[in-house]
């Protein structure tokens, strides 16, 4: 088991990698007592103020008390984050991680005007938003009840969560940010044919971009499962 672990751990791509081994330190320390929630969460006022600027990154990482909802959340991050690296960002990690860095300035600034002090769900749901708008033909079930399509997968999983007494802002902020990134990225320059986000140059130093062959995604008919959620 531990080989296995390791090895699926070992396999994910740098960025997902990061993502999800800050994430889990973070909350973990929270947890044990060794940093407090109110270290870390996000507060305007003193991190402009005070100058408490580690606030802008790290409430991106706590994923509240470690349970069941922390499970729930470390799987759809650890899936939806490397699927679109692997896939429509595969051999562009500088791409990718401007993708993230640009919804986690849209989230930053929408932050205090809705009071919401930790962000890491919210990027989360952009990401699935991100994924679903990219793999359109991708049909899912949920639970066996219904079956939609990959762009529904959000607002699926909006609906579910308001039904178990959850507030719809967090994710609703995580929409908002995949369908800027969305729009800007793939609509926006094909109906005008300017682009409007490019990828910083100290990026792509940082990472750059690889020379990789592109698989064809899977028939919408090629079993998937997703936690709660199945794609058929």
């Amino acid at each position: 088991m531990a080989t296995t672990l390791e090895d699926w751990y070992k396999q994910m791509p740098i960025i997902t990698r990061s993502y999800l081994t800050l994430s889990f330190l973070t909350t973990a320390s929270c947890a044990l007592e060794i940093l407090s929630p109110f270290t870390v969460y996000f507060n305007a006022r003193l991190i402009f103020r005070k100058m408490q600027l580690w606030r802008l990154f790290t409430n991106f990482f706590f994923f509240g008390q470690m349970g069941l909802d922390f499970l729930f959340h470390m799987f759809f991050l650890a899936r939806y984050c490397r699927m679109l690296e692997e896939g429509s960002f595969r051999g562009r990690t500088a791409d990718f991680f401007f993708m993230l860095l640009f919804g986690g300035t849209l989230l930053t600034c929408c932050a205090p005007f809705v009071n919401v002090q930790f962000l890491g769900s919210s990027l989360t749901f952009m990401m699935v938003y991100v994924w679903g708008r990219r793999n359109q033909y991708v049909n899912m079930s949920f639970l066996g009840l219904f079956n939609f399509t990959a762009p529904y997968l959000p607002w699926v999983l909006l609906l579910f969560s308001v039904m178990l007494g959850s507030s719809p802002i967090v994710d609703l902020l995580g929409m908002g940010a995949g369908h800027a990134y969305y729009f800007l990225e793939d609509v926006y320059p094909t109906i005008t044919g300017r682009r409007l986000l490019k990828t910083p140059t100290v990026l792509l130093a940082l990472f750059p971009r690889e020379n990789t062959i592109t698989t064809p995604a899977p028939p919408a008919g090629a079993p998937r499962e997703i936690g709660r959620v199945h794609q058929q």
